[in-house]
């Protein structure tokens, strides 16, 4: 297939695609976000939250404030609007815990539904408990621990293992609902928290396992950390802190007056003491190996729920990838050829990989042309920025910073060509995660040479070892590409694997 053809199929693709929209009406946020399509890799078109505050007074009054009903209903009015520019015909919508538990809950969304002439779906606790765990299996590949969602008016906890939900519970431990009931004395919420943590005994199956963190509040406590550390990556999908350090953040959210929070809403800082209590009673009872932030909750959940199977049983990150390739590399099926060819480099026992391993290296072939069409002399750097921060689900940071460096490596041949932030990069992933990148993106750039990112060419070409050689057959029609550019390419590859080099003309 030609690129112009891979263009046009893609094109197909994406009219086919129809877009989906949810709207979340929060107890804090009523958010508006549109999906490309529904899809295993979701990709927002368009994100939007306004803070209303709908649960600020719920616990003690029992009923939504006015001022915050007429906030929430103008977002909703401007919503519509954004779902009919952006042709969405898909639009769900759904309330949670302020919503669900006010007296004048069902008038709020009487009056929301005739606004977006769509109906809303008041989750119950239950529900909104399964749709944040299919979140999860939507943004994760073998997800096996806690997750917990924290919104404004309540805390939904759920038990998975393997995409299989094993406990799921709901508690009245929303940031919004803490300050209304404890009259905004956090020094009162300690009790509240754990007695309702109490009461559910399966937390301690928690023990040395992940806590999936999800939820506005304790992604601004995360954006906190990056801050503190001046972290290179600005991405919080698969954002990693060990118990301790979570431990010690929280603390020093809890007991701060005077902490610098740039780029944290004014609204979101009032609640971030009380979520930040919440996660330190919920890690001290579960004692968690570590603690994973997500981005992907309820919303992405209730996407999740509409994918047939087979879509749901997709790797999130090749998924994302493929889709990727055949939006921006010159050709898609060349992408997919690159994983076979590297397998063969891969064969040799010297440089045995986990299955995991492997996959990444996939991963890394599939987005190794998205950056062709920049300039020369910026394309290595150009495509670390890009897949460092890209919307890539089922991976961790040092699996995306992998990534990211074995593409960067696929143009650049010396560490020292990169800009500051791949060095930064690098200082975060192991010594054997660098010298894999270095290999992958070595054949990589080998490979480009002989195919020119076109498909039909480098299966023809294969690899193997012999004594101690490896080895580049090429058959007599592409005897031509043989040449000082190739030879110095394929003369690194084979040096950083420890071999000698050689290319045969077959035949």
């Amino acid at each position: 297939m030609t690129r112009w053809k891979e263009i046009s199929g893609a094109n197909e693709r994406i009219k086919e695609m129809e877009p989906i929209g949810v709207i979340d009406i929060g107890s804090n946020s009523v958010r508006l976000v549109v999906y490309e399509g529904a899809v295993r890799a979701l990709t927002p078109v368009f994100n939007e939250k306004i803070l209303c505050g709908l649960g600020r007074s719920v616990a003690t009054t029992g009923s939504l404030g006015s001022e915050a009903v007429e906030r929430a209903l103008a977002a909703l009015a401007r919503f519509k609007v954004i779902a009919r520019i952006l042709s969405v015909k898909n639009l769900k919508a759904i309330a949670t815990a302020a919503v669900r538990d006010a007296s004048n809950g069902r008038d709020f969304i009487d009056r929301g539904e005739r606004i977006l002439d769509v109906p809303i779906e008041i989750l119950s606790g239950q529900k909104e408990a399964q749709l944040a765990a299919q979140g999860i299996m939507m943004g994760f590949v073998d997800d096996d621990g806690i997750a917990g969602d924290l919104g404004g008016g309540s805390l939904e906890l759920v038990d998975l293992a393997r995409d299989r939900l094993k406990e799921a519970a709901t508690l009245p431990l929303g940031g919004l609902r803490l300050i209304d009931t404890t009259g905004n004395k956090i020094e009162r919420a300690t009790e509240v928290i754990d007695t309702a943590l109490a009461s559910l005994p399966w937390l301690a199956n928690g023990e040395g396992r992940t806590f999936y963190a999800v939820g506005g509040t304790w992604r601004a406590l995360a954006k906190l950390h990056m801050d503190q550390i001046n972290y290179p990556l600005r991405v919080m999908q698969g954002y990693k802190l060990t118990s301790r350090e979570i431990l010690d953040l929280c603390e020093q959210v809890r007991k701060s007056k005077k902490l610098d929070l740039p780029g944290i809403a004014r609204a979101r800082r009032e609640v971030l003491p009380f979520g930040a209590l919440v996660l330190e009673r919920l890690v001290k009872r579960m004692q968690p190996r570590q603690v994973v932030f997500s981005v992907f909750g309820i919303r992405e959940g209730m996407i999740y729920g509409l994918l047939p199977p087979r879509e749901q049983m997709r790797d999130p990150l090749i998924s994302f990838c493929e889709d990727y390739a055949t939006l921006r590399a010159r050709s898609v099926d060349h992408a997919w050829e690159l994983c076979r060819w590297t397998d063969q480099l891969f064969a040799d026992p010297a440089l045995e990989e986990t299955e995991e391993e492997r996959r990444l290296r996939h991963a890394a072939c599939l987005l190794s042309d998205v950056g062709w069409r920049a300039h020369p002399d910026y394309r290595g750097e150009q495509s670390l920025n890009t897949i460092a921060h890209s919307g890539l689900g089922g991976v961790d940071h040092q699996d995306r910073i992998f990534l990211a460096l074995s593409v960067f490596h696929r143009h650049e041949t010396s560490e020292g060509n990169g800009d500051q932030l791949s060095e930064r990069l690098r200082s975060l992933v192991s010594k054997r995660a660098q010298r894999r990148a270095r290999i992958v993106g070595a054949a990589l750039r080998t490979a480009h040479m002989l195919s020119i990112g076109m498909a039909g060419i480098i299966d023809q070409t294969p690899l193997c070892f012999e004594n101690g050689t490896l080895v580049l057959t090429i058959p007599p029609a592409y005897a031509a590409l043989d040449g000082e550019r190739l030879r110095r390419r394929f003369d690194i590859l084979a040096d950083l694997v420890g071999k000698k080099a050689k290319i045969r003309i077959s035949g």
